[in-house]
């Protein structure tokens, strides 16, 4: 299967954002991807952290929402839309949602970031639990291929990176493709970023797909970028540093089995 791991340098409006998303949407599908996935805030990120609370969404209905199906049904694609926020509950929060939709526009799994990125470094300060709702439930979704294998893919976003549990879990629940749609900090990217990623995949023997922000953002944050495809043996099959662009991945489930085969760790587990 092949797959397209899209990375933006998304600005503070939305349409624009859209624009460009469509765009790469448009380049994967010429390049016979069957999945996209865009990053983590591919529809925004603003000026201020609260701006994400004038853009809530409610589940089912809304213009990234919208733009996500669309964009389905005209290239084709199954989609992963990075994230989105989703109504909380309160007026003062907002679930960072990933949301996938299949060729025919139907939103087929969504999951709401578990994990809220924290870091005070004296020079930059980040807390997404000031307008960002915790979720609680690991998610995976059923992608039926071309080539008449049914991926099981698992769901993450960006700083869940860092809990493998998460990512337990998902292979528990028989994932072989891990997505990972993120905005990684320049600071804590340059440090981590592509060591976690394969630490991922090495550990669970599963495929990852890494989309990311990669650039100088119009409101001053400078994201990491290098999206990468990860093979299970955690080699690294194709990446992009920064800027705009689309990371094209043949995946083949044949390489999980042989890989859970030869080294059956995940049946080797005690705790």
């Amino acid at each position: 299967m092949k797959v397209a791991a899209i990375q933006m340098v998304s600005a503070i409006a939305r349409e624009a954002n859209l624009a460009s998303a469509h765009a790469l949407l448009s380049e994967a599908a010429r390049a016979g991807a069957e999945l996209a996935v865009l990053p983590e805030y591919f529809c925004t990120m603003g000026a201020r952290d609260t701006d994400k609370l004038g853009l809530r969404e409610t589940p089912g209905a809304g213009t990234v929402q919208g733009f996500l199906a669309d964009a389905a049904r005209e290239f084709g694609l199954w989609i992963v839309g990075g994230t989105l926020p989703l109504e909380a509950g309160d007026e003062q929060h907002v679930f960072n949602s990933s949301l996938a939709f299949s060729p025919a526009g139907e939103c087929v799994a969504r999951y709401d970031k578990i994990h809220l990125f924290r870091f005070d470094n004296g020079k930059e300060r980040y807390d997404e639990s000031r307008v960002i709702a915790p979720g609680s439930r690991p998610t995976c979704f059923d992608l039926p291929s071309r080539d008449g294998h049914s991926w099981r893919i698992g769901m993450s976003i960006c700083y869940d990176l860092r809990f493998p549990e998460l990512f337990r879990q998902l292979a528990a629940q028989g994932a072989e493709l891990l997505l990972v749609p993120s905005a990684f900090t320049r600071t804590t990217g340059e440090a981590h970023w592509e060591v976690l990623l394969r630490a991922r995949a090495i550990e669970n023997l599963a495929w990852v797909v890494a989309p990311a922000q990669g650039g100088t953002h119009e409101n001053g944050r400078t994201t990491w970028g290098q999206s990468l495809v990860v093979d299970p043996w955690g080699g690294i099959v194709a990446q992009r540093a920064t800027g705009e662009g689309v990371v094209i991945g043949e995946l083949d489930h044949a390489q999980v089995a042989r890989a859970r085969t030869q080294l059956p760790a995940l049946s080797h587990r005690v705790l």
